[in-house]
């Protein structure tokens, strides 16, 4: 992504000196701010605000090769105190990938893992969550969501089924454009025991703020946020511009840990789920998950550098 070429303005820090490698021991990330953690409603668990998507970047060969950095990339996401990361059986090889890496790092119970159903009919939606399981190499699956609300209603009656036996814990719905936003709402007020929603949020796709996350707040509902760079379009706008001078308020040593602490300001927002196959921009993103955020002056700052 050359749109982080300029990775760190302000020089590598510490913490992320010790994720970047492996070799190191990780007792310095411990030493520096702890990531912020935020309540899933449902259940009062505490889940921290960074987390890892897998779209496209762990839709890789499982070999030794292509394995390598996606497995510095999960040392560094655990070094750093991170637990969510988000998969689906659409992303290629990624379930597949995330728990061989699981394995290997011996991070299987440390992981809160989140897959997808993106089937049509209950058997097709339960033969898809026992490959999951398969591929994830774990039989009882933190989160399990509706991918992108396709058969809803048939595939929430199964998820509430598997909740029931234990295999489930969590059951949420997602989308990634503004346009289904509605949609998403609609869902949420008829189906009552929905514990998860995840969403496109960004300084770019502000939709969310109207209604959305409005309403996740008032209701009680987890909420992960996918695309927060608009697949690096936002990135790539500042790619070669330094960073403002106010960044320095907010400890911010890069553009992505502005526009992941604009995302985080939003007290709705539960886990950001930004996805790489770079350590180096994985330990980045987990600076961008510690205190502190911006306000509402900062905030506003944000947003007329993107406009």
């Amino acid at each position: 992504m050359p749109s982080r070429r300029h990775f760190l303005q302000g020089g590598i820090s510490l913490a992320a000196l010790a994720a970047l490698s492996p070799w190191l021991s990780t007792g310095a990330l411990s030493a520096g701010a702890p990531l912020l953690q935020r309540t899933i409603p449902r259940s009062g668990e505490m889940l921290p605000v960074i987390g890892l998507g897998t779209s496209q970047t762990f839709n890789v060969r499982l070999d030794d090769a292509s394995l390598a950095p996606l497995q510095q990339v999960i040392e560094t996401f655990f070094a750093g105190g991170a637990r969510v990361i988000d998969t689906a059986p659409s992303y290629g090889a990624a379930e597949q990938v995330t728990g061989e890496l699981l394995k290997r790092t011996s991070n299987q119970d440390r992981a809160f893992l989140a897959t997808k159903l993106s089937s049509t009919g209950r058997a097709r939606g339960q033969a898809q969550f026992e490959i999951s399981q398969e591929a994830l190499q774990r039989r009882n699956i933190d989160l399990v969501q509706v991918h992108n609300l396709q058969d809803t209603s048939t595939q929430l009656g199964l998820l509430r089924e598997l909740k029931q036996q234990g295999l489930v814990r969590y059951i949420g719905i997602t989308h990634y454009v503004e346009s289904a936003h509605d949609e998403l709402i609609a869902v949420l007020q008829r189906e009552k025991d929905i514990d998860f929603v995840q969403f496109n949020y960004s300084v770019g796709e502000r939709g969310a703020e109207q209604r959305l996350l409005p309403y996740c707040a008032d209701h009680g509902l987890a909420t992960l946020i996918n695309r927060p760079f608009q697949r690096a379009a936002l990135l790539s706008r500042v790619k070669d511009r330094p960073l403002p001078d106010w960044a320095a308020e907010l400890q911010a040593t890069s553009w992505a840990q502005l526009l992941l602490k604009f995302i985080l300001a939003q007290p709705a927002v539960t886990v950001v789920i930004p996805a790489t196959s770079n350590p180096r921009y994985m330990a980045d993103n987990l600076a961008a998950g510690r205190e502190p955020l911006p306000d509402a002056a900062l905030l506003k700052k944000i947003v007329e550098v993107f406009a």
